[in-house]
């Protein structure tokens, strides 16, 4: 369970928020297990505060699909699946693609990646790709979580309306609260996991869409075969 903090002067919102984020890291990080039960009375207790804002951060995450509430005994971390993750990567697949169209249409702020204000966006996206790919060399897990969250909700702002952009992040944030339940199994993730954002990034700086695309269809099937084959053992 997570350690106690001090909670200092913030407002009940700003405490629900640093509790739900906490608890979020807690379950992308393996240290809350899929299945593990908890009461708003135990991280009430856990964080030192009053049940309120605990109540509402774990109503947050429930919405999120993160945990799973229970009238009878509190919440507890949602269990995903292989076949789970299969339907989460086509969701995905299938936004994504809204993603590409407004591309090509020249929509949001992407338009011509020559632009000035472009590629100044896609150089913010791309040293986040880069932090990713040194965490993912590194195998290490929950870093690249953090990176590669970031680095596709900040590109998907670039590339569509705001709509898409939150339920794509949604999608991912689920994926990663799936694959990382199987991923943690193995003691050594180096040279298994995909780092291929910068070239990503780069195929979109130059207005390459179908290498893109290709870089965006490796990536899904990437992972999909890796968390089925380690649910399979």
């Amino acid at each position: 369970m997570p350690g106690s903090r001090g909670t200092g002067t913030v407002t009940r919102s700003t405490l629900r928020q640093q509790i739900a984020d906490a608890l979020r890291d807690e379950v992308l990080a393996g240290r809350l297990q899929p299945g593990q039960e908890f009461t708003v009375k135990e991280i009430a207790e856990q964080y030192g505060v009053s049940a309120t804002p605990v109540r509402e951060a774990l109503v947050e995450l429930s919405a999120q699909g993160l945990l799973e509430a229970d009238q009878h005994r509190g919440f507890r971390v949602r269990e995903y699946s292989a076949a789970d993750f299969r339907s989460m990567v086509e969701a995905r697949s299938l936004m994504a693609e809204g993603m590409f169209r407004a591309m090509a249409d020249g929509r949001g702020k992407y338009r011509d990646p020559r632009e000035a204000q472009a590629a100044a966006a896609l150089a913010g996206v791309r040293r986040r790709g880069e932090e990713a790919q040194r965490a993912a060399a590194a195998g290490d897990l929950t870093v690249l979580v953090g990176y590669d969250l970031r680095f596709w909700r900040e590109l998907s702002l670039l590339f569509g309306n705001p709509y898409l952009a939150d339920f794509l992040h949604r999608l991912r944030l689920q994926s990663w609260v799936c694959a990382v339940q199987h991923l943690r199994r193995l003691p050594d993730l180096r040279g298994l996991l995909w780092s291929g954002h910068t070239r990503f990034v780069d195929a979109l700086s130059a207005g390459d869409l179908d290498t893109a695309r290709a870089l965006h269809a490796e990536h899904d099937a990437h992972f999909l075969s890796l968390v089925e084959r380690l649910a399979a053992r």
